[in-house]
C-alpha cells in the first residue's frame, strides 16, 4: 500500500527518506487548514530568502516515525493515522481509505528500531 500510494517518491532508501528537499503540498495552495497550524511555515525561504524555497521542508526518514511525532515541520498533528491521511491528500493528491491509512501505518511500525532517550525528547519548536 505504501508503494502503490506513492510514498516511495519521497520516502526511498535505507532510511525510507531524509535525503531529498520537497515542496508541501504539492496539491493544493495551503496546509494550515489540513494541519491545523496556527503560522505559516514558509520552510527553507525562511532561510534563504529566495522565492523558489517557498514551502520546500526535507522529507524525513520513516525510520522510528511512531515514536518521533508530533509530525510535520511545525508539530502541528500528533495523529500518525491523521498524518498519512494528510499526506495522501497533499502529497500524492489521493483520498486515502481508513484501510490504506491502517495499512501504511502497520507498515510504518514495522520500521521501528530501538531509539536512543535523548531522541524522545522534544526539541523547543521556533515561535
Amino acid at each position: 500500500t505504501f508503494i502503490d500510494a506513492g510514498c516511495t517518491t519521497c520516502h526511498n532508501g535505507v532510511a525510507v527518506g531524509g535525503s531529498i528537499f520537497q515542496k508541501f503540498p504539492l496539491y493544493g495552495d495551503e496546509y494550515m487548514s489540513f494541519t491545523g497550524s496556527t503560522r505559516e511555515d514558509k520552510g527553507m525561504m525562511e532561510v534563504s530568502q529566495k522565492e523558489s524555497d517557498k514551502f520546500i521542508f526535507k522529507a524525513p526518514s520513516l525510520r522510528n516515525i511512531v515514536h518521533t511525532g508530533p509530525y510535520f515541520h511545525d508539530g502541528s498533528v500528533s495523529d500518525l493515522y491523521r498524518a498519512v491521511e494528510i499526506m495522501g491528500k497533499l502529497q500524492v493528491n489521493k483520498d486515502l481509505s481508513k484501510d490504506e491509512i491502517h495499512s501504511i501505518v502497520t507498515f510504518l511500525h514495522a520500521l521501528t528500531g530501538e531509539v536512543p532517550a535523548n531522541a524522545k525528547r522534544m526539541p523547543p519548536m521556533p515561535q
